[in-house]
């Protein structure tokens, strides 16, 4: 008999992951060179968009908490859309359900990605806002759903966030399945914008899918 289990209360930490899938994390340190290196220039009007973003966040999170749709509103959509990720040749979706079946444990694990970009029916993207849940448990479950990219030859990028902090992921399935993380920024830090690492790094991942031929 099969069991399909939940993603959010399955994969609860890398632990989950590499013995089930047998993640790794990589050990070649040119692994994930997009988000440091060779970024590109963020023109006057970006940066003065950022600015705007971050204000608008730091305005509402004075409050309090935000909730994971506020997050959405606020910085998710305005990132992406300034990004150039919601226009051709990408498009986005929302909540869309992926499965992965485990045939050596009768297992199909299931879940819900926030936000997925596609290039042509091709992973791009994968972001995750948890407003209540912390990095530790937020990256297995990102993983895991970058695991199940339909195209495990190519290189899928996740973003997670609790909006006060963001990091990347990159993954690669084959020959066998490794990743690595970049540095984590935050919005909370005083007199820096790190939206500006962030747009930097998105705009590199959205010029690295445009100049990859598509087989």
């Amino acid at each position: 008999m099969v069991l399909k289990k939940p993603i959010s209360k399955t994969i609860t930490s890398l632990d989950n992951l590499e013995e089930r899938f047998n993640l790794r994390p990589t050990e070649n340190a040119q692994f994930f060179p997009e988000w440091n290196e060779n970024l590109p220039e963020l023109t006057d009007s970006e940066t003065a968009t950022l600015d705007q973003i971050r204000n608008r966040f730091i305005r509402h999170r004075k409050r309090g908490s935000l909730a994971e749709g506020t997050i959405n509103h606020l910085i998710i959509s305005p990132l992406l859309a300034l990004a150039g990720l919601y226009d051709e040749p990408f498009f986005v979706t929302t909540e869309p359900e992926v499965e992965l079946f485990l045939e050596d444990r009768d297992e199909i694990l299931r879940g819900r990605i926030d936000t997925l970009i596609i290039q042509q029916q091709l992973w791009v993207l994968v972001v995750e806002s948890k407003s209540t849940i912390a990095f530790s448990v937020a990256l297995p479950q990102a993983l895991t759903y970058l695991i199940a990219n339909p195209n495990p030859e190519r290189p899928v990028y996740g973003l997670i966030t609790n909006g006060d902090e963001f990091q990347f992921i990159k993954l690669l399935n084959q020959p066998n399945p490794n990743y690595d993380l970049s540095n984590i920024f935050s919005l909370l830090l005083p007199h820096r914008n790190q939206l500006y690492d962030i747009m930097q790094i998105l705009k590199q991942i959205r010029q690295i899918m445009i100049e990859t031929p598509i087989e």
